[in-house]
């Protein structure tokens, strides 16, 4: 067992404090991704001097061990030396180009190669251009407009699919966004997550109109929420059956919990595949791709126009690159796997201890936990959490360097840089932080 660090009790934040003040002046809010900003968990948000492996210093210079992992890419752990030498090497010819590298190829190339259902692919900047960018293919192959998309899985902020969208809106409190006419939404169809009734009521009501459905194979925006057997594959069938495409929004899961995808776990081929995170190695970049057939219809072969400026960026190709072919290694996703069973098993244990009633999941690289009983199968069920023991953990466990998501909607993330020592620091002071819990009703 690694030795345990001194970490301490009350870690020191005034220069966090005097950062995040500052901030607000020239930032809305004072960061520019709202969950960042602990609304709905208190206190200061911690400002990140730098990180390696498994553990981030704020600077204040107090360690945490991570389990954000910058929302999920960092599966190698933080400034793994690989990445970094991929990215100076990129970096010693230039930044940027706005023209074709050989890099874009390689990193397409290993996509098609791990994803059975990928056979051409565009690279994007974002998880909300990948998304956005494959609703529009769909919607451009069926001629259709309406779109079904579940409640409680967030597929990035544009208009369309900002409504039941779990994570960041669930977290502040609001339903979707000012900003964004009826006219936006009155496209999207809204079912609850595993429920095939509902897909298949909508498809009635609807039976020449959806274009496709698109879904978190995993929903990591409600917490951590798996297909319930038959899921998956009922959603293959009814699009199918309605001659709609279906849509993996794999940006979270691609890559993360298994190698090929959460469609290689689940054995369900999707028509079309959205991408980001762990594909950029930590580095701006996603990706959309499918069959020929429907891949044909971009633009320059085909009439449906996507474009982007800093698509394919050299540096973030590199980076997807080198971390692709390190996730080729026997036993990878054996040794997440387990890391995260650990974590998930052994909260559920001590919550059981203490008397908190505790739901937890993991799933590959990725785990959740609910405070109530469960089950949790969708956004509903995951929004009887109780808010003010998630807040009471959190906190105990960020001053006891513990370093989790401000959120109670959002999925926890292990890298290869994990090492049991973590796993049992980690339990450690989750079982003070379950006693301080226990107090809150």
């Amino acid at each position: 067992m690694a030795a345990k660090r001194r970490i301490p009790a009350r870690p020191k934040l005034a220069a966090s404090k005097a950062a995040f003040s500052a901030a607000k002046r020239v930032i809305p809010g004072g960061v520019n991704s709202p969950v960042r900003a602990f609304g709905s968990v208190g206190g200061t948000p911690r400002f990140i001097d730098r990180a390696k492996g498994c553990r981030i210093w704020d600077i204040d210079g107090n360690e945490y061990i991570d389990y954000v992992g910058s929302w999920g890419p960092m599966i190698l752990g933080h400034a793994d030396p690989g990445i970094l030498r991929a990215i100076r090497a990129a970096m010693a010819h230039g930044t940027s180009f706005g023209a074709p590298t050989e890099l874009e190829t390689r990193l397409a190339a290993a996509i098609c190669r791990t994803l059975p259902s990928v056979q051409k692919v565009r690279m994007v900047s974002s998880g909300t251009e990948a998304t956005m960018s494959a609703i529009r293919l769909a919607r451009g192959v069926t001629g259709r407009a309406r779109v079904l998309k579940f409640d409680g899985c967030y597929h990035g902020h544009s208009d369309g699919l900002l409504v039941g969208a779990g994570s960041g809106v669930a977290t502040l409190g609001i339903p979707g966004s000012p900003g964004v006419p009826p006219a936006m939404t009155e496209l999207t169809v809204q079912a609850p997550y595993n429920d095939l009734a509902a897909v298949a009521d909508a498809f009635t009501r609807w039976p020449d109109e959806i274009a496709c459905v698109i879904v978190e194979p995993v929903a990591g925006n409600m917490g951590c929420v798996g297909p319930q057997p038959g899921f998956l594959s009922g959603l293959r069938e009814l699009c199918d059956q309605h001659a709609a495409l279906l849509i993996f929004d794999e940006v979270m899961t691609g890559f993360r919990v298994a190698r090929g995808g959460a469609q290689l776990l689940y054995n369900v081929r999707p028509d079309l595949t959205c991408l980001g995170k762990v594909v950029g190695g930590g580095m701006p970049a996603a990706a959309y791709g499918g069959r020929n057939d429907l891949m044909r219809r971009v633009a320059p072969v085909g009439d449906v126009y996507q474009a982007g400026t800093l698509s394919g960026n050299p540096l973030a190709m590199a980076a997807g690159l080198a971390t692709l072919e390190r996730l080729e290694e026997p036993g990878v996703y054996e040794q997440l796997g387990a890391r995260s069973a650990a974590l998930a098993n052994g909260l559920r244990v001590l919550a059981r201890e203490v008397g908190v009633e505790l739901t937890t999941t993991s799933i590959g690289g990725m785990f959740g936990f609910y405070f109530h009983p469960g089950p949790v199968t969708n956004f509903e069920e995951a929004k009887k959490n109780n808010e003010a023991r998630f807040r009471r953990f959190f906190s105990c466990m960020l001053e006891g360097g513990i370093y989790l998501a401000p959120s109670p909607y959002e999925a926890a993330f292990v890298s290869l840089r994990h090492r049991p020592g973590d796993v049992d620091r980690t339990l450690e002071v989750a079982r003070g932080a379950l006693r301080r819990v226990a107090r809150v009703r």
